[in-house]
């Protein structure tokens, strides 16, 4: 087998933890697929894993979703479904010297009893691209079943080459109903049950943004402290810390909440758009890159149809940089709230996509050359400025005169939007035409 991996470090080995001392989340791991919660679309009898488990093989796979939904356990669970010598790693804590033990065991388990290895890669995206290549030759000699693990899009964040050997299934975050069930699973395991009001309860689920493991840390919390008499919200907020947003400003998170903000604003939904705008800043993000972004809207998707979208985008740009956080964000949401509900036109953004590919495409045509300006008598003599109609000196201030270059008909790039402010351009555009084609006859 080819050796596609430079030297490294081997991981440290961890040591050995107390019984006593294992977290709730984990003795409450799931012992068979059909006691993983929330995931019934993965791991029902209909579902991919399902159907892979009922046939007896396994293909190799990314499990891909948010922390806490069963990555983990279903890898480990399928191995013993099927009957599979279970091997894991994680991109964390491994370097190349695990990666080649792996491989090395698997090979000598295959030889001696002919048992394939599912190996379990935990944040598979963390290994470079040549390290993830390195699998591919295992993967293909069916040394090992691959089951990768990772938060985020493997379009971005895996090797095309390792995408087109492995199925990718998406695991959803826990509803609140399957938060729900965990608790009761939790509180089945202490015998006892959790010292919360059914609002506190609720309030807890809703902490948990569908991340179980984190459900079940919180929970481990209030049975450690051994609270006397049940919490109501107001004091479950006091005890507990507060869940951070999961985003992360180079990744989905960020590309998810931007692009969503965008469509709010384009669909004229302000109470959405407000909501991610919210998201976004609440999470961290730079609120210079949702000006930015701001500024773009006003010009992509409402143009000229309301003019001062943009100004409002800039003013808000002026604001927080005046006023600093967290002040000037609320100029930034007055921006958001103006192009969310302004009337809608993309008539510049396709007139300009238009006109940048007909420049593209008629190279270096030249401008009429009365339109031309002569400074120099050269300029003059071959024509240059010559019979200009200043347009000032035409009725109406209009002479109708051709700008466009010689062998290149008159285009039509802006077609102005019967909505908001554009109404009023596009009877201008048409008076204009009216005047011309008289001009013409």
């Amino acid at each position: 087998m080819p050796d596609l991996f430079a030297a490294d470090e081997p991981a440290p080995t961890p040591r050995a933890i107390p019984a006593g001392a294992i977290p709730l989340a984990e003795r409450l791991r799931p012992a068979a697929l059909d006691e993983v919660i929330g995931q019934e679309h993965l791991t029902g009898a209909n579902g991919a894993i399902g159907r892979m488990v009922a046939a007896g093989s396994l293909s190799s796979m990314i499990l891909w979703g948010p922390p806490g939904t069963g990555k983990t356990s279903i890898a480990r669970l399928l191995a013993a479904a099927v009957g599979m010598r279970y091997a894991a790693i994680s991109a964390v804590f491994s370097g190349v010297a695990d990666l080649k033990r792996m491989f090395a065991e698997a090979e000598g388990a295959l030889a001696l009893s002919g048992r394939r290895t599912l190996l379990f890669v935990d944040e598979i995206h963390r290994f470079n691209r040549a390290q993830q290549d390195g699998f591919l030759p295992y993967v293909e000699q069916g040394v090992v079943t691959l089951v990768g693990a990772t938060t985020e899009n493997p379009s971005f964040a895996l090797n095309a080459a390792l995408l087109s050997r492995a199925q990718v299934l998406i695991l959803h975050r826990l509803s609140p109903e399957a938060l729900a069930h965990l608790l009761a699973r939790a509180e089945e395991a202490e015998g006892v049950p959790l010292p919360l009001t059914q609002p506190a309860r609720e309030a807890l689920i809703a902490s948990a943004d569908g991340d179980g493991r984190f459900l079940l840390g919180q929970a481990e919390t209030l049975y450690n402290a051994q609270i006397p008499s049940p919490l109501d919200p107001g004091e479950l907020g006091q005890f507990l810390q507060r869940r951070v947003a999961v985003y992360d400003k180079d990744r989905d998170g960020h590309y998810n909440l931007i692009s969503a903000l965008h469509k709010s604003v384009r669909g004229s939904d302000p109470q959405a758009a407000l909501y991610y705008l919210a998201r976004m800043l609440t999470a961290g993000e730079d609120p210079m890159f949702l000006l930015r972004r701001l500024v773009r809207m006003a010009s992509e998707d409402i143009g000229l149809a309301d003019p001062m979208a943009l100004q409002q985008c800039l003013a808000a740009k002026d604001a927080y940089e005046f006023l600093g956080s967290p002040e000037g964000e609320l100029a930034i949401a007055q921006a958001c709230l103006y192009v969310a509900s302004a009337p809608k036109s993309n008539a510049a953004y396709k007139g300009w996509k238009e006109a940048a590919a007909s420049a593209k495409a008629t190279g270096s045509l030249m401008p009429p050359a009365n339109i031309l300006n002569a400074p120099t008598k050269l300029m003059k003599d071959i024509g240059y400025g010559a019979n200009y109609a200043y347009d000032h000196d035409a009725p109406d201030a209009f002479s109708g005169a051709n700008y466009w270059p010689e062998g290149m008909a008159p285009q039509q790039f802006y077609r102005p939007v019967e909505r908001g402010f554009e109404r009023e351009i596009l009877k201008r555009l048409e008076w204009w035409e009216r005047k011309r084609r008289e001009r013409s006859e």
